[in-house]
């Protein structure tokens, strides 16, 4: 991995240094401020909290305004917790934390890495995300598959900081790389739950809306005969900090449907997100691609 030329892009190398500096805060203060983060971003970024909205109410529409804008709130924290928090697991010491986390399900991986089995560990955009890998990865050797960033500097920043405790990062359009990994009996971390146009998506029901969803979950796992679990993080407000959850291998997977096995997938994140919704990427346009002649749902006034 080349390092950008600190002269071309003075400006992000010393937000860098100054991030550096922040992430050796205690962690309960990092956790303060992101709050605080979140809550500035929102008024700054006004769109993102529509978003966020209109997601809430595509999601729970069971739930009174009241309900949901008392969800929105402890969201909009969350999401700043996760930038300060992302901050300390990329560049600070997270010993502590590491020592203060529970993880559930562990016997299912070392059951799979028995079998000489790869294991798929589907996630979701949560907003614990990094933490949760880098504490998993401190007991296995786990690799993630990633979209590249388009700035330079943070493409070399974010990918190093994770392969201090990732083995390795894939591309996602590393097919072969990835089905090599896997069909050696390697651990793969993947997050399927975002839109990424149609391509090679489908779709399936998230929140009981149509939602486009790739189907390499379902290819990955036929070309592999890799296991597929489910791998939720979750962050708490008291020790222990974090809560990892690792489901056993989802019977009869794949199929020769993709669209039954995408869906069964959208469901298991469905069921993650339902057990810390507060937690999830709401920000994220998650049903800005939909199936003709239905109408965007983020085209708000």
């Amino acid at each position: 991995m080349i390092k950008p030329s600190i002269f071309k892009y003075p400006l992000a190398w010393l937000l860098y240094i100054l991030l550096r500096l922040l992430s050796a805060l205690p962690y309960h203060l990092l956790v303060l401020l992101g709050s605080g983060l979140g809550k500035l971003l929102m008024l700054l970024l006004s769109s993102r909290k529509k978003v966020a909205q209109k997601n809430l109410q595509i999601c729970f529409p069971d739930l009174s305004e009241e309900q949901r804008k008392f969800l929105l709130k402890k969201n909009i924290s969350e999401t700043g917790i996760m930038f300060t928090q992302t901050l300390k697991a990329f560049l600070g010491n997270t010993t502590k934390i590491e020592s203060n986390a529970i993880i559930d399900g562990s016997e299912h991986i070392e059951r799979c890495l028995d079998e000489k089995k790869g294991i798929l560990l589907v996630a979701g955009h949560f907003t614990a995300l990094d933490m949760g890998g880098k504490i998993l990865c401190k007991k296995y050797p786990i690799a993630g598959m990633y979209r590249p960033h388009k700035h330079p500097v943070t493409e070399y920043i974010v990918t190093k900081s994770r392969l201090k405790y990732a083995t390795h990062m894939f591309k996602r359009d590393e097919l072969r790389p990835i089905i090599k990994h896997l069909k050696q009996g390697k651990i793969l971390w993947y997050a399927p739950d975002q839109d990424y146009r149609r391509g090679q998506s489908v779709f399936v029901p998230f929140f009981n809306r149509p939602a486009a969803t790739i189907v390499a979950t379902h290819q990955l796992a036929r070309l592999s005969d890799c296991e597929v679990l489910f791998f939720h993080v979750q962050r708490n407000p008291k020790p222990p900090y974090y809560t990892l959850k690792i489901s056993e291998p989802l019977p009869d997977f794949p199929t020769k449907d993709a669209i039954i096995d995408t869906t069964r997938i959208n469901l298991g994140i469905e069921n993650m997100v339902k057990q810390c919704p507060e937690q999830y990427l709401w920000v994220h346009k998650r049903f800005k691609t939909t199936p003709d002649r239905v109408k965007n749902p983020y085209n708000l006034p």
